[in-house]
């Protein structure tokens, strides 16, 4: 040491080598601690081995170094000598965990048994008319129909006239003068035709008139349909004429009657003028047969 001393006075000043020194001084005390715990840590390993060598079913010496005496009991105590505490609280649930992922499709079954039908359901609404179909083909044609009633077969006709004059007014006037009335449709004593055959009948007359004025009035079931008045002129012989066209039905009734008083009784006949009152029947009100489907 004391050459070291010396050989550091030699070369520099002493402040340069009391740091120097210190230096070197805190080197040794360094290396002396080193060697001092690598000699703790072999002690602390040689039990590790004596215990494995115990284990391994050897025989367990006594541990060496000074100071270790394993015959003084353990003051410590077990865990188990102490008064167990109170239960915690149990925790709360955890979250729900996410949903897993979608597994394969497996094989197609088998197809099942037929089920039984079910109730029959509420009828729906009518629906709307749809559009017209095209047109079909013309069907065959039906087959003839029975032999129906000839028009010709309707016969009613009458044509008649007066013998003298018009005795009376506000009544039917009575002809009794026949041309043609094969039906007796128009009756001589009452003075009016009566409807037996339903349909549409033509009416006519021709009236002279002389010594007054004539108003007549053709007559419907009591009820005048049309009237015809002529003025006479003095020393003069006149006519007085109409006709018309009347739908009948059975059991209607026709007639011509002076109307008013006797001033209007003027309605005249001898063997050269002659007075009528015609009619007959244009077509008759047949039925219509029911269509055949």
């Amino acid at each position: 040491m004391f050459l070291l001393f010396r050989a550091l006075g030699t070369n520099t000043n002493i402040q340069t080598s009391m740091t120097s020194l210190w230096k070197i001084l805190l080197g040794i005390i360094l290396i002396g601690r080193l060697g001092q715990g690598q000699d703790l840590l072999e002690e602390d390993l040689e039990p590790t081995a004596i215990d494995e060598g115990a284990e391994d079913g050897g025989e367990v010496g006594e541990p060496e170094g000074p100071g270790t005496d394993v015959s003084q009991p353990d003051d410590r105590q077990p865990c188990a000598m102490w008064m167990g505490g109170v239960p915690g609280t149990p925790g709360h649930s955890g979250k729900p965990g996410r949903d897993g992922r979608d597994g394969h499709d497996g094989p197609r079954g088998g197809k099942g048994d037929k089920g039984e039908a079910g109730e029959k359901g509420d009828p729906g609404q009518k629906g709307d008319v749809g559009p017209a179909g095209p047109r079909g083909f013309p069907g065959n044609p039906g087959l003839k129909g029975a032999r129906g009633d000839s028009a010709l077969s309707y016969h009613s006709a009458f044509s008649v006239g007066l013998r003298e004059i018009v005795p009376a007014t506000n009544v039917p006037i009575r002809f009794n003068k026949f041309f043609y009335n094969d039906q007796h449709h128009y009756d001589d004593v009452s003075g009016k035709f009566r409807c037996v055959l339903p349909g549409v009948y033509f009416f006519t007359y021709h009236l002279t008139v002389y010594t007054k004025d004539v108003k007549v009035g053709l007559y419907k079931n009591d009820k005048a349909i049309m009237f015809t008045y002529d003025q006479y002129q003095e020393s003069n012989v006149d006519q007085a004429s109409g006709s018309v066209i009347l739908r009948l039905e059975a059991e209607d009734e026709v007639w011509l009657q002076v109307y008013g008083d006797e001033t209007f009784g003027g309605v005249y006949a001898d063997n050269t003028n002659d007075s009528t009152f015609s009619g007959f029947l244009l077509y008759p009100a047949i039925p219509t047969p029911a269509q055949r489907r």
